[in-house]
């Protein structure tokens, strides 16, 4: 609003209703977006996708509609990969793994528009693979336990465990605002553009797989088969780069964990995969506001310290800390996005010179 200051502001965000929020949500000031690449068309080499890991499964209850058989083969486990590569690559190959609820679209454009963070790092020199974790998005799931149920031939209570986060719990998961509709002061996530973000939710089948999730040793298949790549991964996904190096460190070239939901337990977890390897724990704004949020940072503050002591190379950083304000959960999304790459790319072109 024109002439209101921020603490004005945050008085009256604790107040207002969603739709009163929503208008009054601060812009970016100019200038704000300095890493936004030119807008002159993007040059790659290649694009495409194929898929990585997966198993083949025999299953008689595959089906219940009379069209199609109920006994066959099908393949579960599976990753998609979709990937862009620069007509000159400078740097390492990125992979970026989504989190809970969510599929690859979290790294493309915004909710309302803007340049995503796979175009920016392949305008940068870093060739860019998205993946969809195994049994979300184009990473197949199976029927056969829900069918199984469906003709009889198993308990209800034998139903996997599949879940969707309603946008009212995920308002505070995702750190809008300390709860449904409220606005954090200051947030730079584009609500005005909710209804778009909204759409990217999908079920979720992680609780109904197995710990490793199938991801991870996709992940190691990947990271070798492009011979060297850094792990970039996202809230659910935090832990899984830090599972596949401790399965094998072949690939890995650095790991950086965006809010993860988990880091490695110091107390429970052999830190020695973790020598020598850049590692970077990114949180964002308000986390000490988040019952959800603050306990997780201060575990991976243990972690950091732990696998330092044993001769690691891990970081923590808090982006107020570095001065950049504002940022939810889903800071990839936010209007201040391409900073926060842009500071990204540095940090990797630093920790991990030169191409794989």
């Amino acid at each position: 609003m024109p002439g209101m200051s921020v603490p004005a502001a945050s008085r009256v965000f604790s107040a207002l209703s969603l739709a009163a929020a929503l208008w009054l949500l601060p812009s970016i000031p100019s200038g704000a977006r300095a890493a936004d690449p030119s807008p002159e068309p993007m040059t790659i080499s290649e694009q495409g996708s194929f898929f990585v890991g997966g198993r083949d499964v025999q299953s008689d209850t595959l089906s219940t509609l009379p069209a199609y058989a109920p006994s066959g083969t099908i393949n579960v486990d599976q990753v998609y990969v979709r990937y862009q590569i620069p007509v000159a690559p400078t740097r390492s190959p990125l992979v970026l793994i989504h989190g809970c609820c969510l599929t690859g679209k979290t790294w493309e454009t915004t909710p309302d528009g803007r340049m995503g963070w796979d175009e920016f790092f392949v305008r940068r020199g870093f060739p860019t693979y998205v993946i969809d974790q195994a049994w979300r998005g184009r990473s197949a799931a199976s029927p056969a336990q829900i069918d199984a149920v469906k003709i009889g031939r198993a308990d209800p209570n034998s139903l996997p465990a599949v879940f969707s986060a309603g946008r009212e719990p995920a308002w505070a998961i995702f750190r809008f605002g300390p709860e449904y509709p409220k606005v954090f002061p200051g947030m730079q996530f584009p609500l005005e553009a909710q209804g778009e973000f909204w759409k990217q939710m999908v079920p979720d089948w992680s609780a109904a797989l197995p710990v490793p999730n199938p991801t991870v040793p996709a992940l190691s298949e990947l990271a070798k088969r492009l011979k060297g790549a850094v792990l970039i991964s996202h809230s659910q996904s935090g832990i899984y780069p830090f599972q596949t190096a401790a399965l094998d460190r072949a690939g890995i070239r650095a790991v950086v964990a965006i809010e993860p939901a988990a880091c490695p337990d110091p107390a429970k977890d052999d830190l020695a995969p973790f020598k020598d390897l850049p590692i970077l724990v990114l949180f964002g704004d308000y986390v000490d506001a988040s019952p959800r949020w603050a306990p997780r940072l201060k575990q991976c503050r243990g972690f950091v310290a732990a696998a330092n002591a044993v001769g690691g190379r891990a970081e923590l950083i808090l982006l107020p800390e570095i001065g950049i304000h504002g940022n939810s959960h889903m800071l990839m999304q936010d209007k201040n996005s391409l900073d926060i790459a842009d500071w990204l790319a540095g940090w990797i072109e630093k920790r991990v010179p030169g191409r794989s």
